[in-house]
C-alpha cells in the first residue's frame, strides 16, 4: 500500500503523536490530529474531543485510511482512562474500515531469565499497569481476528529530546546540568533497552504504509546497555561526568505523597532489577530499518537539553 494522498488520523498529540505527524507531513501526507486539547505541527488538521466517546472518535476519523493510536494518559490515570481511550481509535478504525497502528509497551510480558523479549514472549503481567495493557491488547487482537487491520508497535522506555516523563527526560537533565547525581527507579547496572523516540515514530509510519504488517511488532532499538553506561555517554557529550544512583524507596514513597505520578512507580521497579531487553529482529528483517546510531541519538538529545536549559548550566 502506498500512503500518497491518504488521510492519516492520529489520536494523541503528545511526544510520539507529534513526531508521527511531522514525519508524515514531511512526506507530503494529509494529517488530522485528535485529542482533547490538540497541539499539532503546522500543516496538520486538528479535531478537539474525547476519544472515549466512540461516536466522536468514529466521526473525527472519517475519511482516514490509517489511524494511529498514540494516546497514553499519565500513570495515575491509567486505571480510569487507558483501556477506554484505546477503545476510541480501535472503534474508529473498524467503523471507517481503516488500518489501526497502535503504540504499546512491554509491560504485559513475563520477563524471561535472560531478559530478552520477543513478540511471542509469554504474556503474564506482574503489575496492575501490565494487566491493563494486556486488556487493551486483547481488544485489539480480537478486532484483528474479526477483520479489522491492526498493527501493534511495542517499544521499550523512551530516550530522546522532549520526553518529560522518561527516566532520561527533564528531571534527569535538570539534575545532570546542575551537577547533581541523577536517579533511576531500580538498579542502574542492569542491562536495559531504551528506544529512541524518533525511531518509534518511524516504526509507526512504516507499519501504517504496509498492508500486510499486522499483529505485534517490536520497534527497532539499539542493543541494551546499562543505564549507568548510557548516562556516562550522555555525560561525555555534555563535557561532564554524570553520576546515577538508585532512587531510595523511602524517597520514592515520600515523593508519592505529593506527586501522584511518583506514587505509581514502585510496581514498575522490576524492569530495572533484571535485564530488560527488547528483541526487534522481526521488524528489522521485514522493513530493513536500523535504529538511529547511539552517537546521533545522544547528540540530538544533548542539543535539545542545552537549548532548553542553557549551556551555561553545564557542570564544571
Amino acid at each position: 500500500m502506498t500512503t500518497a494522498n491518504k488521510l492519516h488520523v492520529i489520536f494523541g498529540t503528545g511526544q510520539i503523536g507529534n513526531r508521527v505527524a511531522e514525519q508524515l507531513l514531511a512526506q507530503g501526507e494529509q494529517v488530522r490530529m485528535i485529542s482533547r486539547t490538540p497541539k499539532a505541527p503546522a500543516g496538520a488538521e486538528t479535531r478537539a474531543g474525547d476519544a472515549r466517546d466512540l461516536a466522536f472518535a468514529a466521526e473525527a476519523a472519517k475519511g482516514g485510511t490509517v489511524i494511529y493510536d498514540t494516546t497514553n494518559p499519565l500513570y495515575q490515570h491509567w486505571k480510569r482512562d487507558l483501556v477506554d481511550l484505546g477503545r476510541g481509535p480501535l472503534h474508529a478504525a473498524t467503523a471507517n474500515q481503516a488500518k489501526l497502528v497502535a503504540l504499546d509497551c512491554l509491560y504485559m510480558y513475563a520477563v524471561p531469565s535472560n531478559g530478552v523479549m520477543t513478540e511471542t514472549t509469554l504474556v503474564a503481567p506482574v503489575s496492575k499497569k501490565g494487566e491493563l495493557r494486556k486488556q487493551l491488547t486483547d481488544l485489539r487482537l480480537a478486532a484483528l481476528a474479526a477483520g479489522t487491520s491492526v498493527a501493534i508497535a511495542r517499544a521499550s522506555d523512551f530516550f530522546g529530546p522532549a520526553l518529560p516523563n522518561s527516566w532520561f527526560g527533564e528531571r534527569f537533565f535538570q539534575r545532570a546540568l546542575a551537577g547533581k547525581t541523577t536517579e533511576l527507579n531500580g538498579d542502574p547496572d542492569q542491562r536495559h533497552s531504551y528506544t529512541y523516540a524518533d525511531d518509534v515514530a518511524t516504526a509507526l509510519v512504516q507499519l501504517g504504509a504496509a498492508d500486510d504488517a499486522t499483529g505485534i511488532w517490536h520497534v527497532p532499538t539499539l542493543p541494551a546497555m546499562t543505564s549507568r553506561e548510557l548516562a556516562a555517554e550522555v555525560g561525555k557529550a555534555l563535557g561532564t561526568t554524570i553520576e546515577i544512583k538508585r532512587m531510595p524507596r523511602l524517597l520514592l514513597r515520600a515523593l508519592g505523597v505529593v506527586m501522584p505520578l511518583m506514587r505509581e512507580l514502585p510496581e514498575m521497579t522490576y524492569q530495572w532489577e533484571t535485564p530488560f531487553i527488547i528483541d526487534d529482529t522481526k521488524f528489522r528483517e521485514r522493513f530493513r530499518i536500523e535504529p538511529t546510531p547511539l552517537a546521533t541519538q545522544i547528540a540530538v538529545t544533548v542539543e535539545w537539553a542545552k537549548r532548553r536549559y542553557g549551556a551555561q548550566k553545564l557542570a564544571a
